[in-house]
Order: C-alpha cells, then sequence, then structure tokens
C-alpha cells in the first residue's frame, strides 16, 4: 500500500504528466508567434516603411481578433470540446503563414500591410482557440482546485514558446528572410497537431451555459488586474526590438529571451503559490516588480540593464497571471468554466489590442523608451485591483 507522503510525491508527478501532452501542444504551437515577435516590426518598418502607429497596429490587430472570438472559443470548448477546438485553432495557425507568404507578393505599401494584418486576424482566432482550448482541457483533467497550476503550465508553455522563438525567428529571418518566417509558421502548426493527435479530452458538458455576459461580470475585476499588469508585456513583444535598433544595441532576441526565462523560471519555483496563497495577494506583489523592470528598461543605459528588465518584467508578469487568474476561477460559474476563462483571457486581448496603438502614439510623441514609462504606471495602477479583490473576497 502507498504511504501518505509517497501518494503526496506522486501526485504533482501525475498532474505534470497528465498535462504534459497539453503544454507541449501550446508550447510547439506557439513557436509560430514567437518567431514573429523579434521580426515583424522590423520587416514593417525596413522592407515596408512603415511608421510606429502603423507597426504597433498590425502587432495589435493578432489581439482584436483573439478578444473578439474569445466567447466563440469558450463556447465551443464547453459544448463540443477542447481538443476540437485545438486542433481547429492549429489549423488557423498554419493558414496564417500562407497569408504571411502571400504579403511577399503583394506590392510594398499598404496592400501588403493588409495581407499581414489579415495574416496576424488569422493568428489571433488561432490563439483563442488554443489557449481557450488547452485551459479548459487542463482543468477538466487536474479539477478547479489545480487551476492555478493549469494556468502556471500553460503558461510556461506559451512564454517560453516566445523566449525559444525569439532567437529561432532571428536567425530564419537572417538566413531566409521574411519567407523563412512565413515558411515556418505553416510547418509548426502541423508538428503540434502530431503531437495531439491521439490524446484523449475529457467530454464537454451538456449542462445548461449561463450566458456569456454574466460570465464575464463575473470575472471582470480580475479581468481588469489582468489586463493593466499585461501592458508591460505588451510594451515587450511590440515595441523591444525598435528600442534595440534605435539605441544602436543590435537585435532584441536576447530581450525576449530574457524576458521568456524569467517568466518561466518564477512559474516553476513558485507557481503553486496562487493556488495556496491566494490569488490576490500573489498578484499584488508581482504587479509591483513587474512595473519595477518596466522603469529599469525606461532608464537603461545599455542592452545588458534593458535585458534585466525585462526579465524582472517576465518574473512579475509570470505569477501575476494566474494570481488574477485563479480569482476569476473562483468566481466563475462550474459550469462555464472554460467560457469563464476564455471571458479572463479576453481581458488580455483588450489590453494588448489598445495598448499597441497607444504604445506607437506615445513613442511617436516622444520616443520609444517612453512606452516603458508608461507601461510601469499602467501595470502599478492594477496594484489597486489586486488590493480590491483581498478586500472583497470570492464574488
Amino acid at each position: 500500500m502507498q504511504s501518505p507522503s509517497n501518494a503526496a510525491a506522486s501526485a504533482p508527478r501525475s498532474l505534470f504528466l497528465e498535462l504534459l501532452p497539453i503544454t507541449l501542444t501550446v508550447f510547439v504551437g506557439f513557436l509560430t508567434l514567437g518567431l514573429a515577435l523579434p521580426v515583424l516590426p522590423l520587416h514593417l518598418q525596413s522592407a515596408l516603411s512603415m511608421s510606429p502607429l502603423v507597426i504597433g497596429t498590425v502587432i495589435a490587430s493578432q489581439f482584436v481578433a483573439a478578444l473578439l472570438t474569445r466567447a466563440w472559443a469558450g463556447s465551443m470548448v464547453d459544448t463540443r470540446g477542447a481538443k476540437r477546438a485545438v486542433v481547429i485553432g492549429l489549423g488557423l495557425g498554419a493558414c496564417a503563414g500562407l497569408a504571411y507568404s502571400a504579403s511577399l507578393g503583394a506590392p510594398p505599401g499598404y496592400g501588403a500591410v493588409a495581407i499581414l494584418i489579415g495574416a496576424r486576424l488569422l493568428l489571433g482566432c488561432a490563439e483563442s482557440l488554443v489557449v481557450t482550448g488547452a485551459l479548459g482541457w487542463g482543468v477538466g483533467l487536474a479539477g478547479p482546485q489545480n487551476a492555478g497550476k493549469v494556468m502556471a503550465w500553460v503558461g510556461i508553455a506559451m512564454y517560453g514558446a516566445y523566449a525559444a522563438g525569439a532567437p529561432l525567428g532571428v536567425f530564419v529571418y537572417g538566413r531566409f528572410g521574411f519567407g523563412g518566417i512565413a515558411l515556418a509558421t505553416v510547418l509548426i502548426p502541423v508538428l503540434a497537431l502530431a503531437i495531439v493527435a491521439r490524446v484523449a479530452a475529457p467530454a464537454p458538458s451538456h449542462k445548461v451555459r449561463v450566458p456569456f455576459y454574466k460570465v464575464l461580470r463575473a470575472v471582470w475585476l480580475p479581468g481588469l488586474g489582468l489586463a493593466l499588469s499585461s501592458m508591460g508585456f505588451c510594451a515587450i513583444t511590440a515595441f523591444v526590438a525598435l528600442l534595440f535598433s534605435a539605441k544602436g544595441w543590435g537585435d532584441a532576441a536576447l530581450a525576449f529571451t530574457s524576458f521568456g526565462a524569467a517568466f518561466i523560471g518564477a512559474r516553476l519555483l513558485f507557481g503553486h503559490l496562487p493556488d495556496t496563497l491566494g490569488g490576490a495577494r500573489v498578484a499584488l506583489v508581482c504587479v509591483l516588480i513587474e512595473a519595477a523592470g518596466q522603469l529599469l528598461m525606461w532608464s537603461a543605459p545599455t542592452a545588458v540593464l534593458a535585458c534585466v528588465g525585462a526579465a524582472i518584467t517576465g518574473f512579475g508578469y509570470s505569477l501575476a497571471f494566474p494570481g488574477f487568474g485563479v480569482e476569476a476561477v473562483r468566481r466563475a460559474p462550474p459550469e462555464s468554466r472554460a467560457s469563464a476563462m476564455g471571458a479572463y483571457v479576453a481581458f488580455l486581448d483588450m489590453s494588448l489590442a489598445v495598448s499597441g496603438p497607444l504604445a506607437g502614439l506615445v513613442a511617436m510623441r516622444w520616443d520609444v523608451g517612453s512606452v516603458y514609462l508608461a507601461g510601469a504606471l499602467a501595470v502599478a495602477s492594477s496594484a489597486c485591483v489586486a488590493l480590491r479583490l483581498r478586500a472583497s473576497g470570492p464574488a
């Protein structure tokens, strides 16, 4: 008979193995996003001569599409199954690669930009389906009491892909140009489909679902905290390549890797804390750390210090996401948890969709570095949301 201590030790290992195919699928699928992060702004600037406002708009278009499809994705997971959502999402990701390729055949200028926006819209739909499906799949397997751990592991896969994809994208772009990025964006989701093809998923719920607007109302407060804390992440994804270019520091792959490595490290070491200490308490500490990282990036005189700032940002943001997320799951109707997670992540989409153009305007009015001062102020304001969540308790 297994002793209690052995049972306790085997439980985390069993949960890890159960979630491994899901997290691996998310990691491989999200490489398609990580590849383009450090090179798409440069491609728009150098090959198409676009302004920071246009660049921010192109980057943000993905998040607009993700925002608009969260309710649909959550409904699909709740009623038709998580696996179906993930598979459809990966297929749309491959189609985005085809659109990247088509943009290279268009006349340079706004025609090519329009096709690139179409590709980003496809990626937004893909991201919405894959993330919502993976979260619903994971919570279905692990139970709502482990929602923080599921978010932690899915987040490790997502941002690990960003961290690994950035240097890979720089290499592919330098060797094969944007056409290489397009081809990789087609092929990588196919590999993810091969991973997930034979993995079983929980059956969809057949209970009467709560209307999405009621789900949204239940999670709006932690969602607001996520939206504000995500503005630091947006500042890095959309403008760190331009910051390094403006300062003459070379390519920004190390900044993406620093962010991703710190993000993953925090999740591995402290990913259990939101479930055990409380999501709002963990989020409060972490958003202050993230704001400090943004301030360091704003004032950094060297590339090394900017990368340290990116790492501190990643460390803080790492646990802010599941911290606010645990509060969202606790407020969600049990029969609509996938929809609730879709609604919660929709606040991330909204933040990134709005932040890109706003950050572009800040960069045009002042300079690229000022984007990180604005990011620090936005992130710090999410501490007020965390305090409110601590005071109110579960809805």
